[in-house]
């Protein structure tokens, strides 16, 4: 995908949920705006770790 792709794709979270029919749709809004970050936080410590085994192993 390209960037210019990805800015076009994002919406304004305030927005929607301020306009969300019910609070469960509103929990839908706030954990799938989270789930990026968690999924990038998660690969960036599975590599830090194997770069450290990595390195205790030279």
């Amino acid at each position: 995908m390209s960037p210019l792709f990805l800015l076009v794709q994002q919406t304004n979270i305030e927005e929607k949920i301020k306009n969300a029919p019910d609070s469960g749709y509103q929990i839908g809004v706030l954990i799938g705006t989270f789930i990026p970050f968690v999924v990038l936080v998660a690969i960036a410590y599975w590599m830090y770790y194997r770069a450290k085994k990595r390195e205790k192993n030279l």
